[in-house]
């Protein structure tokens, strides 16, 4: 095993061994440690950390993905830390650099999704399983891109996934690369997260509204309120940790959109 490892924000650590005691800051990587076989390493994670479930209700919680309690981990004298740029504050992980071994991903696209599979699966000693796991996860996505152009899928797409206000997923994030790999075309104006309102989305005329599961929990009831500001969108539910969580979970995504494209023939 290597003795040196950079993040994906340039950041090197040194790893003697093959880590035993491991703290993950999100979700989604928690879920790909769990798949990755590292149930005994796995000391603490976030309240935000629910798959697999049975496996993380028996984890020591250390916070939330922004409110970490940095005390309690350093109580528990971690020799690997990981977490996410965007999903973790910059004062909590230079805090954690200081004292401990911390990993740091930093994804956009589902590309950076794989390659953060295989850097991790580097971290913890387990590179089959992470070959695996971005075999099944490439195979896929190349399935869902010839599908796409197949059902000539190009609907002018909107993602919301906060309300009050409305926030949308632009195109330079994780969830627009996903949603334009599943032949979606996102509509989106500006970068990130964009804060919108109804009257800036009827101008936008899109086809296809999409309401995330999370972090804003849509529901039904929100359909009607914008089918009636926006008659000509079709309005549909989207679960979120399918979209947005860029670990293992790709997999699962993979079978989840080869469905969704389906009801948009």
């Amino acid at each position: 095993m290597r003795l040196k490892f950079t993040d994906q924000l340039g950041y090197t650590i040194n790893l003697p061994s093959p880590p035993k005691k491991i703290i993950s800051l999100v979700p989604s990587q928690t879920e790909l440690l769990f798949d990755l076989g590292l149930d005994k390493e796995i000391i603490g994670i976030t309240k935000f950390c629910i798959h697999p479930l049975e496996k993380c209700k028996t984890k020591v919680k250390i916070g939330g993905t922004k409110t970490l309690n940095i005390e309690q981990i350093r109580a528990m004298q971690p020799d690997l830390i990981i977490g996410n740029k965007e999903e973790n504050t910059k004062e909590d992980i230079e805090l954690l650099r200081k004292e401990f071994p911390v990993w740091i991903s930093d994804v956009s696209t589902l590309e950076d999704a794989m390659k953060t599979i295989t850097e991790i699966a580097e971290l913890v000693d387990r590179e089959p399983e992470g070959a695996y796991l971005n075999h099944l996860i490439n195979a896929g996505f190349t399935d869902l891109q010839t599908l796409a152009l197949q059902y000539r899928l190009e609907p002018r797409t909107i993602y919301l996934m906060w309300k009050d206000p409305y926030m949308m997923a632009a195109a330079d994030t994780f969830i627009g690369d996903i949603l334009m790999k599943a032949g979606l075309v996102n509509i989106a104006k500006g970068t990130r997260y964009p804060e919108t309102t109804l009257e800036e989305l009827q101008l936008l005329s899109p086809e296809l509204i999409l309401l995330s599961s999370e972090p804003y929990p849509f529901r039904d009831k929100h359909i009607s309120e914008l089918k009636s500001a926006i008659p000509g969108a079709d309005v549909r539910l989207i679960d979120g940790e399918m979209i947005s969580w860029y670990g293992s979970r790709l997999v699962k995504t993979v079978g989840y959109l080869f469905d969704y494209q389906k009801s948009l023939k």
